[in-house]
């Protein structure tokens, strides 16, 4: 399905019906939903319904569905940019210090 094409509005809808399945295919009713994510039952009504709630709400869903990971896919983790590893370059070790203490106080020696 292409989200490209749809509405803002029309995105919400579906997301709210993909979360609404997600929790009727796992059993859980949206009481016990709105237990495990730490919200009002009715905040589980309201974004399953396409009312506006917070992305916080949406977060806590994600959390209770065990479902935070899939945020990695969508947002993988970019790394240290060209520019910032361009900076550090300068700044890399290229030898030990050593220790402060002499080699003749080590009883090692």
């Amino acid at each position: 399905m292409d989200l490209n094409s749809f509405t803002d509005e029309q995105i919400l809808i579906e997301l709210t019906q993909r979360v609404k399945k997600r929790r009727l295919n796992l059993n859980i009713t949206q009481e016990e939903l709105s237990k495990k994510a730490g919200v009002h039952v009715q905040t589980i009504k309201n974004f399953e319904s396409g009312k506006t709630t917070t992305l916080l709400t949406f977060i806590q869903i994600l959390r209770a569905f065990e479902g935070l990971n899939a945020l990695n896919s969508l947002f993988p983790d970019p790394g240290i940019s060209p520019i910032e590893l361009l900076k550090l370059k300068g700044k890399e070790r290229e030898r030990a210090s050593g220790s402060t203490k002499s080699k003749k106080d080590d009883p090692q020696w």
